[in-house]
């Protein structure tokens, strides 16, 4: 019996086992298709999530696939070649403060992303089958059945579900859900060559085309290679020449028709099968937080069935996926919609009071400032106390994300959790403390030093206290103050923490 199977080999399947290997469970995959995408699908990582795969290693990895080809700006013209150049912005939207150890290099889609995933994760002992496909689902009390199309039944102790739109592992697992499905008119992602900064100069990594007979996005998704979404008729070279408004040569690679989808299951666990990225949620593509949640689900249930596993926590635990995840996904959700209807809530930094009004956080604020509430928090503080300031928000509260800080030259305070339940606290108390509880409960529990006295106060703790940090980089507690025996305290916290 396998530990781990996971459906689905596309970019947050092969994410979710990578983080599994990472905390030491080889997991199996199974992917339908015959090998990875060609088509690029989304392009944006958040630095949030770009922090996770600095967690796993893969930084330098991303780092290769970035596109750096193009300008990080978008722009609106009837076509390429009236894109106003000489007014482009000079800097990213919702420039702030440096909120985390990674910046992103460029833009990542997805193919790409996928090409560095896969190796990534054999290279950690993960296995990866293509051309096979999960046909059916049976679990009892001691295991999940999972039949293929090719006759094997594989027996795991647990079942992920990152098998996307079309999944077959929700229904299978009795799950239903909320939400209309498909929304909006079908659009086709035309993939095609060409080189549009050589031929027009400067090319922003996004253009709205508002050609009348070719309105669409155009992005860039490598060096040369390019993507035209549009619902428009015609043949996609026909399209593509009008988008581009001069003879530049281009080929199209390949051309494929999609629909925005706007579902959500109702429970994202059921007994020993759990549901990530699109067979968890699916929403519309602006901001690019599917791809960004279904990474973050991923690495969120990662920890918890690795402790699981290894007999460190109890059964409890694994609820808090679905308690974080899908309050998350509620979340996300609301915001890519209300930028589905109205896309300067997105795009336009200036948007403040338009956004306040509609209930829309700043695009950083949803990949980077939302809080999760559960049993693996004590004491969560669920709102942040701002929809545009992820500074603000990141402030050492209970559910909310360790702030990065440095605390040594290329050390982020978050590189200190080392994927383990960690103590942030000054002195030498605190530290002795982590060590004795987590060897009562047979649990390995860091502590870190302060970074910096003045580092205290922004995280709650100038008291004396301490801030209790889980594995994925989030405060499960915090004790403001210095407390009596608190070896004992810790002790205690982790063992609600972790469901013993």
């Amino acid at each position: 019996m396998s530990d781990v199977v996971i459906a689905g080999g596309g970019s947050v399947g092969l994410a979710t086992a990578v983080f599994l290997a990472h905390h030491g469970v080889r997991a199996h995959v199974v992917e339908r298709r015959a090998g990875l995408s060609e088509h690029p699908r989304a392009l944006g990582l958040s630095p949030r999530t770009l922090e996770l795969f600095r967690e796993a290693g893969l930084s330098a990895a991303l780092d290769a696939v970035a596109v750096r080809s193009t300008e990080l700006w978008k722009a609106d013209a009837r076509t390429v070649a009236e894109i106003d150049r000489e007014h482009a912005p000079s800097g990213p939207p919702f420039a702030q403060p440096e909120l985390s150890p990674e910046t992103p290099r460029g833009h990542y889609p997805q193919d790409r992303l996928d090409a560095a995933l896969l190796p990534a994760a054999r290279e950690r002992g993960v296995t990866v089958d293509f051309g096979v496909a999960v046909t059916a689902v049976a679990q009892d009390a001691e295991g999940v059945s999972v039949t293929l199309s090719d006759g094997r039944v594989l027996r795991t102790r647990y079942l992920v579900g990152a098998d996307g739109v079309g999944t077959v592992v929700r229904p299978a697992a009795g799950i239903g859900t909320t939400g209309p499905g498909e929304v909006g008119e079908p659009v086709r992602n035309i993939l095609f060559e060409a080189d549009l900064v050589g031929f027009f100069g400067a090319m922003p990594a996004m253009t709205e085309i508002r050609h009348p007979d070719v309105r669409g996005m155009l992005l860039s998704v490598g060096e040369r290679r390019w993507v035209l979404h549009t619902g428009a008729p015609g043949t996609p070279a026909e399209l593509v020449r009008t988008a581009l408004g001069a003879d530049a040569p281009a080929r199209v690679i390949a051309a494929k028709w999609w629909r925005p989808t706007l579902r959500m299951a109702q429970e994202f666990r059921a007994g020993r099968v759990f549901l990530v990225g699109d067979a968890a949620r699916a929403i519309p593509p602006l901001g690019a937080f599917g791809l960004n949640s279904g990474l973050a689900d991923g690495h969120n249930l990662a920890w918890k069935l690795a402790m699981v596993l290894a007999g460190r926590a109890g059964e409890k635990l694994l609820d808090t996926y679905h308690d974080e995840r899908h309050a998350v996904s509620e979340l996300v959700t609301r915001q890519a919609v209300l930028r589905w209807e109205n896309p300067r809530l997105h795009w336009d930094p200036r948007a403040v009071a338009e956004r306040a009004a509609a209930g829309a956080w700043n695009a950083p604020m949803v990949t980077m400032g939302y809080r999760y509430d559960s049993s693996a928090v004590i004491g969560a503080v669920v709102e942040p106390p701002s929809t545009e300031d992820v500074s603000a928000s990141r402030d050492g509260a209970p559910g909310s994300l360790l702030p990065h800080h440095w605390a040594a030259p290329g050390v982020s305070t978050l590189d200190l959790v080392r994927s383990g339940f960690t103590v942030f606290a000054a002195g030498p108390d605190w530290a002795e403390a982590a060590a004795k509880a987590g060897a009562r409960l047979g649990l390995p529990v860091g502590a870190a030093t302060v970074p910096s006295p003045a580092w205290l106060s922004t995280v709650g703790i100038a008291g004396g206290g301490a801030l209790l940090v889980r594995p994925d980089g989030f405060v499960a507690w915090r004790s403001p103050v210095a407390v009596p025996e608190p070896d004992a305290v810790l002790e205690r916290v982790l063992a609600r923490v972790t469901g013993r």
